[in-house]
């Protein structure tokens, strides 16, 4: 059951999302950050490098709406269309971030859709079609029912708590 879109559900959402991430790169810990653990030879590093790049791409959509500026274009190249193709562009382009940089860039994610969401009309966040890119979903309830946070929880951190546990 989705809880009340509002504002404030929405921002606590995001602060819990915040909290939950902050617990589990502790949990990892800095000197794992780089452990090529995962699939393909990934590290928590290039997992949290992935996330980032579809994030980000999310708060410029965010924080250009809150402006009333057009949406911005995809980072990627335009040719590219499925998930795996950007996957591997997003990998190429980060490879060689500093881990520090990455994690910091994923800390200061928080802050910025934080940001971006408070700078939002309340409509934006309860009208099913205030975004064409929510299919018809109010965009609130994509943070309230942790949605927007889906795909770390439900692609990358069945592995990393598993490995986590494996590796305790």
């Amino acid at each position: 059951m989705t809880e009340t879109i509002t504002k404030e559900n929405v921002l606590a959402a995001i602060d819990d999302e915040r909290a939950g991430w902050e617990a589990l790169v502790a949990e990892v810990g800095p000197d794992r950050l780089e452990e090529p653990a995962f699939a393909g030879g990934w590290s928590f590093r290039d997992i949290t490098a992935h996330l980032m790049g579809w994030r980000l791409y999310g708060i410029a959509r965010l924080e250009a709406a809150a402006k009333g500026d057009p949406e911005p274009p995809a980072p990627w190249p335009s040719d590219l269309e499925e998930d795996d193709e950007i996957n591997a562009w997003f990998y190429d382009r980060d490879r060689n971030i500093p881990t520090s940089e990455v994690m910091q860039t994923a800390s200061n994610s928080y802050q910025r859709l934080h940001d971006a969401i408070s700078a939002l009309p309340d409509e934006a966040l309860t009208k099913p079609d205030y975004f064409d890119w929510t299919e018809g979903t109010p965009l609130g309830t994509w943070f309230v029912d942790r949605a927007y946070f889906g795909h770390l929880h439900e692609e990358h951190e069945p592995d990393i708590r598993a490995w986590l546990a494996k590796t305790a």
